[in-house]
């Protein structure tokens, strides 16, 4: 499989391609359920970005877990790392299926915005990131980074509902891998991950089913990339 590519593609299809034990990192926000604040309840309350609460934000967004995590598990590096960004409703069935899929658990780090989505039960201004292993434990690069951390969330003017600063990818890929190396995100979305390994002299291969999608990260990537004189 060619790298440096986006690949518009089921990653399901395109995974079978990839060697066994070939990719040094995964960094991903995989498409899930989710609840919205929906429509406000009080006067003056916000609306959340599902006013219908139907749970889903993406065409495709109904994918299963049990198949693409084990996935990942058999192309991932032993005693490598996998970032998996996940809300509250699917942080137990995430963990479940990792663990079975034979990753362990290093921590569950959160993510800090500087927004808040909509919600009766606590405003939420934060995301979990479940950093996995495969095989034996191993330190990051920056070992005085802290379990949360802060990078300002892309506030209007994004280019995909979900959309991740650079800089919040950037810093675990930084923390978990070395120039050279081959990062995975089989959910590209707008192609954050590729920027971020662009910016940091990695490798990447990355799947979006979403042509749409797939199309503004191979925009943004050639701004970059050709327009900005970078050599990849």
């Amino acid at each position: 499989m060619e790298l440096n590519k986006i690949y518009n593609m089921d990653c399901l299809i395109g995974m079978k391609d990839i060697p066994d034990k070939s990719i040094d990192l995964i960094v991903t926000d995989p498409p899930y359920r989710v609840i919205s604040g929906g429509k406000p309840h009080l006067k003056g309350q916000p609306s959340g970005m599902l006013s219908k609460n139907d749970g889903k934000i993406f065409r495709h967004n109904d994918i299963n877990i049990e198949k693409w995590i084990p996935e990942l598990y058999r192309i991932l590096k032993d005693d490598s790392q996998c970032y998996i960004m996940v809300n509250t409703i699917n942080l137990e069935n995430y963990l479940t299926v990792c663990r079975n899929a034979g990753f362990k658990l290093h921590n569950v780090l959160m993510w800090h915005k500087n927004n808040a989505t909509p919600s009766r039960w606590y405003m939420k201004n934060g995301e979990f990131v479940l950093f996995l292993r495969k095989g034996k434990a191993k330190k990051i690069n920056n070992v005085g980074s802290k379990m949360v951390h802060d990078f300002n969330n892309i506030i209007g003017n994004k280019k995909h509902p979900t959309e991740k600063p650079i800089e919040l990818i950037k810093f675990y890929i930084e923390n978990s891998s070395n120039e050279n190396d081959t990062i995975l995100d089989p959910f590209m979305g707008s192609g954050t991950t590729a920027i971020a390994c662009i910016n940091t002299n990695r490798n990447y291969i990355g799947f979006e089913l979403d042509k749409e999608y797939c199309d503004i990260a191979n925009e943004r990537i050639y701004e970059i990339v050709v327009e900005g004189g970078l050599q990849r």
